[in-house]
């Protein structure tokens, strides 16, 4: 029998008023945890993924550490690739490496469709595990957005320019949109199987699109973002989009049919709300204040937070991901801050 689900964080993401901020952090899950790198010691992160006790165990483990108000499904954004026929590889220390990696029309036109139940049941079990015994807060599914996906299939790994993938783009735009139709229903097709499972919201991670201009965003990506949207809101749980260096896209994303946009650390909350950002909002702490003195990372927080809360639909996050070296004491103390700081403000 599943637990009651504490919805404050579902509630901030449709809008609506809480008593006070919710708060869950990316990349919460792993990462700074001793308890984890325990694990990796023995488990790669692709096994881990694949065993749904372990990886419900590493997904539920800040929840219960930080008391966070909604937990990130563990996993990479690579997950559903090798479904379509791409060989993909998490080599450490430099992240997914594809051996196949697309050149042509005929390669993308290859590229075969997801069928969840089938080629990801571990996914399935996972959030089914966490959501039918376990949690007690939502649980955020996810997904990499075409773009970033794209710059993985074409580069063949991380890149610093995505030299290979903006050329294709300019240069071979019959097979750009084929590419990002197919990333699309792909991105639809998971993430649909996810909330059916279980997952309570869903992010879309564009980690990767900062390095395109609006133009070439509304041309080449938009197009894509609005139909995954448009499909995965006639489920009702909220939609997240995230991408880093890519505050000049907030308005981009405003528009679409979409309930959080979240900002990294580039772009003040109150000048996303001075620009038209009327959606609920996500962030934005930059995680290398982490590692500072408390003293700072309360000052900056409290700024955050006084400008989150001059309007309903305000979640509190890291403008990107927690890094290794961060302590877990750290973000316990900062989650407990930002409980109080923002249930007393509230209560004014």
């Amino acid at each position: 029998m599943a637990k009651a689900i504490n919805e404050t964080f579902l509630k901030a993401a449709r809008g609506e008023r809480t008593d006070y901020v919710p708060v869950w952090y990316m990349r919460q899950a792993g990462r700074s945890q001793p308890e984890y790198r325990k694990i990796k010691e023995k488990y790669s992160l692709f096994e881990i993924t694949h065993q749904p006790e372990l990886c419900a165990y590493v997904t539920r483990l800040p929840v219960e550490q930080y008391n966070n108000d909604a937990a990130i499904l563990y996993k990479d954004i690579m997950t559903p690739l090798p479904a379509m026929g791409v060989d993909v590889e998490i080599k450490g220390g430099v992240g997914p490496v594809i051996s196949n990696p697309i050149r042509s029309l005929a390669d993308v036109e290859r590229l075969g469709e997801i069928h969840p139940e089938e080629d990801v049941p571990y996914v399935l079990d996972t959030i089914k595990l966490l959501t039918e015994e376990q949690l007690s807060v939502p649980l955020i599914g996810f997904s990499g957005a075409p773009f970033t996906l794209a710059s993985y299939l074409l580069e063949g790994g991380p890149s610093r320019n995505y030299l290979k993938t903006k050329s294709f783009m300019y240069a071979e735009q019959k097979a750009w949109f084929v590419l990002m139709d197919k990333l699309a229903d792909m991105i639809i097709t998971y993430a649909n199987a996810q909330i059916n499972a279980g997952a309570k919201a869903i992010q879309i991670f564009d980690s990767w699109v900062g390095a395109l201009n609006a133009e070439d965003y509304r041309i080449f990506i938009k197009p894509a973002m609005a139909k995954i949207f448009a499909e995965l809101s006639k489920s009702g749980a909220p939609l997240i989009m995230f991408g880093v260096g890519a505050s000049h896209l907030a308005l981009e994303w405003n528009d679409l049919p979409l309930n959080v946009i979240g900002l990294d650390w580039r772009m003040p909350i109150a000048r996303a709300r001075e620009e038209g950002i009327m959606k609920a909002i996500q962030g934005n702490l930059d995680p290398t204040v982490l590692m500072a003195p408390w003293q700072v990372i309360e000052e900056k927080t409290r700024d955050i937070l006084d400008q989150g809360m001059e309007r309903n639909g305000f979640i509190f996050n890291l403008g990107h991901g927690v890094f290794p070296q961060v302590d877990p004491a750290v973000l316990k103390k900062l989650t407990a801050f930002v409980h109080e700081y923002s249930a007393e403000k509230h209560r004014e």
